[in-house]
């Protein structure tokens, strides 16, 4: 499988404390990079600066051609899913996911966002007001998008995807990242939770706090 990313001579620091150094690796089609470490330790800090959203990590990061300070990747060829759900709360699930497939430039028929919002469990709240789900809900709208068929997508960037989902969604989850990876999809992400598969290969940052 091609490279599809390399990250060269990565350091952060925060408030006079350094929260890692001299980090590199690289990572391959069809792998899943779980970057483990302590609350703090920079995980997400990092994550949002494989993305370009955030330049203060220092060092080089290459997808395929390099990504200049104030560049950021093509959006519409991953999923980033933040730590708080990407979720409009005075918005319907179904309104949110078709706003997320607009960003991505795809209008998918009606029925295809019901598909994904059904798999996650949420059928019957497709047309409520996200300010009235749980959060467990609102982390599965978010999430609906995952189930979506978008060939272009072909790399997610998911930070503590588990947070407030129960054990029957979390290997749910699992099973998604996992069949993604076996397709050749790549997935970056971030969590405090196992994930036990050939494909994933473990990234410690920082030091216990």
């Amino acid at each position: 499988m091609p490279e599809l990313l390399k990250a060269a001579d990565l350091f952060c620091e925060r408030d006079e404390r350094i929260l890692f150094a001299d980090l590199s690796f690289a990572v391959d089609q069809g792998e899943i990079l779980h970057i483990q470490g302590a609350n703090g330790a920079g995980k997400t800090t990092l994550l949002r600066r494989l993305v370009g959203l955030s330049w203060v990590v220092e060092g080089n990061v290459t997808w395929h051609a390099p990504v200049a300070d104030g560049d950021a990747l093509d959006g519409n060829r991953f999923w980033y899913l933040a730590h708080r759900p990407a979720v409009t709360l005075l918005q319907t699930p179904l309104e949110n996911l078709a706003f997320a497939m607009a960003l991505h430039n795809q209008v998918l028929a009606p029925e295809a966002l019901w598909q994904a919002l059904s798999t996650v469990g949420l059928r019957g709240y497709e047309d409520v007001p996200a300010h009235s789900l749980s959060a467990g809900q609102q982390r599965r709208v978010s999430l609906a998008r995952l189930y979506l068929d978008l060939p272009e997508v072909r790399l997610w960037l998911l930070d503590e995807p588990f947070t407030a989902l129960d054990t029957s969604a979390v290997n749910q989850l699992e099973q998604r990242i996992v069949s993604f990876a076996e397709q050749g999809g790549t997935v970056i992400m971030t969590s405090h939770h196992g994930l036990h598969h050939a494909a994933v290969r473990p990234l410690h940052i920082g030091a216990p706090l």
